[in-house]
C-alpha cells in the first residue's frame, strides 16, 4: 500500500483542524456535555469512521479495508479501559466539572502526539527487525495475564493512586511552582508576577503519561493486525476522535462493564499470538511443518467482533442480574460531573 505524501498532509491537516475547531469551541463555551450532545457527537465520529473504511475499500481494496476495520475496533476498545483510568485520575484529583473537558481534550492532543512518534518507531522496528513480532506477541500475552491477575484480585489502591500521582507528576510538582488549586480552564497563571501551574496542568500531566503507558500495548496490539503505518495512524486517530465525549456519555457506566478486562485480555492473547504466528511464517518455520500458520483479516475482523460482542453482552447481563436480585456494588469513580464545583 503506497500512500504519497499528499495523503499525509491532508490526513494530518484535517486531524489538526478537527481538534483545533472542537478546541475553539471548547473555549468560547466550556460546559458539561448533555447526553444528548454526547450521543451525537460519537455518532458522528462513530459514522466517519465507517465511511473511512468504506472509502479504504474502493481506494485501496477490501484487505486494507478490512485491517483498518479490525485495528479501529482494537483500538476503540482498548480506549475503553484508558477511559476507566482518565476517571480515577479526575475523581481523585477532584477536578472541577468545567475543566474536565479541558483537561481531557489536552490530554487526547497528547495522546495523539505520542502515538504518532510510537507507531513511527514500530514502523522502523518492524521494517529492519522482523523478530520484534516475538517481542511485541510476548508483551500482549503478558498484558492480557496481567489483566485476569487484576480482575481475579481486584485492581489494588495503589495502581489506582499511581495513575493519579505517578513518578511524573510528583517530580514535577517538586520542581515548578504551583498555586495548589484550580483556576478555571488555565494550566499557568500569573501571581504577583510569577508564573505559576495550576493544579490542572498536573491532570493534563497525569492524563498524558498514563496514555503513554497504555501506547505500549495497543500500538503493538494494532501493528498484530496490519503493518501499515498509515492505517495504523488513521486507526487510531478516529478511535481517539469522540474520547472525550465518550467520557461523559458512559460516566458511571464504565464501572458497570465489569467483563472489560477479561474481554481486552482474550484480545490481547488473540493478537499476541497472531504477532507470534507472523514472526514464525516469516521466518519459514510453519512450512517445515507443512501448513501456515498466519491468520486472515478476515477471520481477525470475525473473532475481534465476537470477543467485543461477547464482553458487552456478558457485562449487560451481569448488570440486569445485579438489578433483579438487588447485589451491593462496590463503591466506584463519581461520574465524569462529579468534580469539586467550580473549584473556587
Amino acid at each position: 500500500m503506497h500512500i504519497s505524501l499528499l495523503v499525509w498532509i491532508v490526513t494530518i491537516v484535517v486531524m489538526l483542524a478537527v481538534l483545533t475547531i472542537d478546541a475553539v469551541m471548547l473555549s468560547r463555551r466550556p460546559h458539561v456535555p448533555s447526553i444528548r450532545e454526547s450521543v451525537t457527537a460519537v455518532g458522528f465520529y462513530v459514522a466517519l469512521a465507517i465511511l473511512f473504511g468504506i472509502a479504504m475499500h474502493f481506494w485501496a481494496g477490501p484487505a486494507y479495508s478490512g485491517e483498518f476495520f479490525a485495528g479501529w475496533l482494537t483500538e476503540y476498545s482498548l480506549s475503553m479501559d484508558n477511559l476507566f483510568i482518565f476517571l480515577i485520575i479526575m475523581t481523585k484529583l477532584s477536578v472541577p466539572r468545567k475543566a474536565q473537558q479541558f483537561a481531557l481534550l489536552v490530554g487526547i492532543m497528547l495522546a495523539l502526539l505520542f502515538r504518532g512518534i510510537f507507531i513511527g518507531l514500530g514502523a522502523a522496528l518492524i521494517s529492519r527487525l522482523a523478530w520484534i513480532f516475538f517481542i511485541f506477541g510476548a508483551w500482549l500475552i503478558y498484558t492480557a495475564v496481567g489483566l485476569v491477575r487484576d480482575f481475579i484480585t481486584g485492581s489494588s489502591s495503589e495502581e489506582e493512586e499511581d495513575a493519579a500521582d505517578g513518578p511524573a507528576v510528583r517530580w514535577l510538582k517538586k520542581i515548578v511552582p504551583t498555586t495548589g488549586d484550580y483556576e478555571s480552564d488555565k494550566l499557568f497563571v500569573r501571581v504577583d508576577g510569577k508564573l505559576l501551574a495550576t493544579s490542572l496542568f498536573f491532570v493534563v500531566v497525569a492524563l498524558g503519561t498514563t496514555d503513554v503507558m497504555f501506547a505500549l500495548d495497543s500500538i503493538p496490539a494494532i501493528y498484530g493486525l496490519t503493518q501499515e503505518p498509515y492505517i495504523v495512524f488513521t486507526a487510531n486517530v478516529f478511535a481517539l476522535m469522540g474520547l472525550r465525549q465518550l467520557y461523559f456519555l458512559l460516566g458511571g457506566m464504565l464501572k458497570k462493564l465489569v467483563y472489560l478486562p477479561i474481554g481486552l485480555s482474550v484480545l490481547l492473547t488473540f493478537i499476541g499470538a497472531k504477532l507470534v504466528l507472523h514472526a514464525c511464517h516469516h521466518y519459514g518455520w510453519d512450512a517445515k511443518l507443512g501448513f501456515s500458520v498466519e491468520i486472515p483479516t478476515s477471520i481477525s475482523l470475525i473473532v475481534i467482533v465476537a470477543i467485543l460482542a461477547v464482553t458487552a453482552l456478558a457485562s449487560v447481563v451481569q448488570m440486569l442480574h445485579a438489578r433483579r436480585t438487588g447485589a451491593v456494588e462496590g463503591p466506584a469513580p463519581s461520574s465524569p460531573g462529579a468534580g469539586s464545583g467550580d473549584g473556587s
